[in-house]
């Protein structure tokens, strides 16, 4: 790709909150690329993770395949771990005070996140880097020195401290703290471009480049990516919310909830987290949009896209044919896990036991949107027992046999 096309296609989802700014980032992103040419070198390109959970679902994985599009035109890119930032957490994206991680717990869950980041990255081409290598050196002068470039007045200014600010609840001054942290990574990495969510637009655009600046280097051109929603398409996709996709799961089982997402968000997730190019994805469009492609064939590419991303086309293939047995053809999985009936046990407590519902506020939830059905007939009433055998279908992909 020249230098245009290399814009256009990493541009694509990303979502500033402002056209103008969107398009100065789009500007400097195409100058730096051409200073990268001038000097036969590849663009610097990093983004941070903190390791505050174990396991990541779709959502966490737009980042990592905006860093495999770098990586397929090229470009250095690092993979940074936050071991020392998540001892503070990202007060980003919170309106109240993230709890402290202890030291094990963040070591135990960035031993996951590497493994689970090649799933999507090329791992011959990725550079691991943990920020513990710097900031756990900084002496307090050096910390002093790199806050000297902020006042308090701008960390008030965002929303979700103004928000604590006004009602009362406590600012905690470490929390201040990660901005520089984020900074001072940018700066040792010496990075041409970091990645990163909308939550992140404040930490780069204030922090980082500021701090890289007053350090005598080359500001970082932030690269603003879009949140992928949930499968209920409107809310930003959490596990809390039971309306996430995991990426420790098969290949059956991300085909189907891709499935299930509604027809609106479709183009975000072709965006956000397909390799498809600009071009391609707007012949999908328009094919939808003409009618020349059905909604279902377009979600079903986009489902099998996703899926083989994960576990390779032959398994995103059989998946596709076990949705159409199973769903479209009305049959029923032939392997599917049995469990014995017991009549003393309420819909609630079955759908706790088999791992359908991970509360009796969730498994209520399901019942509630009539998502639970015994032999093909609604269950509405969560105290209902099971008293003969049947098939006990959640949803559209998860099936229970219940055996004498």
């Amino acid at each position: 790709m020249n230098i245009n096309e290399q814009v256009e296609y990493l541009m694509q989802g990303t979502e500033y909150g402002d056209e103008i700014l969107k398009q100065k980032m789009a500007g400097e992103l195409r100058d730096r690329l051409q200073i990268c040419q001038n000097e036969s070198r590849s663009l610097r390109v990093y983004c941070g993770f903190d390791p505050t959970k174990a396991d990541l679902h779709l959502g966490h994985t737009v980042p990592m395949r905006k860093l495999r599009q770098f990586q397929e035109l090229g470009h250095d890119v690092t993979f940074l771990i936050g071991n020392y930032t998540s001892l503070i957490g990202d007060p980003s994206d919170k309106d109240v005070l993230r709890p402290q991680l202890s030291t094990d717990t963040v070591e135990d869950n960035a031993r996951t996140y590497a493994e689970q980041a090649f799933r999507i990255m090329e791992e011959g081409k990725t550079h691991i880097r943990y920020n513990a290598e710097w900031l756990a050196g900084l002496s307090f002068s050096e910390v002093i020195r790199l806050a000297s470039n902020f006042t308090l007045q701008q960390f008030l200014t965002r929303e979700n401290f103004k928000l604590r600010w006004e009602k009362g609840d406590p600012v905690y001054l470490h929390e201040t703290f990660y901005t520089l942290m984020q900074g001072y990574d940018a700066y040792m990495l010496q990075a041409d471009v970091q990645v990163g969510g909308t939550d992140q637009l404040f930490n780069i655009m204030t922090g980082a480049r500021k701090i890289m600046e007053f350090m005598g280097a080359r500001p970082n051109i932030p690269l603003i990516l879009g949140i992928l929603p949930g499968t209920d398409g409107v809310v930003k996709m959490s596990k809390s919310l039971s309306n996430h996709i995991p990426i420790n799961t098969d290949a059956v089982d991300m085909y189907g909830k891709v499935m299930s997402i509604p027809d609106s968000a479709m183009s975000q997730y072709y965006r956000l987290v397909t390799p498809l190019t600009p071009p391609q994805i707007a012949a999908i469009e328009q094919g939808v949009k003409d009618e020349s492609i059905h909604p279902r064939d377009a979600k079903m590419r986009l489902a099998r896209e996703i899926a083989a991303a994960f576990y390779g086309s032959d398994d995103a293939a059989n998946a596709e044919q076990a949705f159409i047995e199973t769903f479209q053809k009305g049959n029923i999985p032939e392997e599917i896990p049995t469990q014995k009936l017991d009549v003393s046990l309420t819909i609630v407590e079955i759908l706790l036991a088999a791992g359908f519902a991970q509360s009796k506020s969730e498994a209520r939830r399901l019942i509630e949107q009539k998502g639970v059905r015994f032999e093909g007939n609604v269950i509405d009433n969560p105290a209902e027992t099971l008293t003969s055998e049947g098939v006990l279908q959640v949803g559209k992909r998860h099936f229970l046999r219940m055996t004498a």
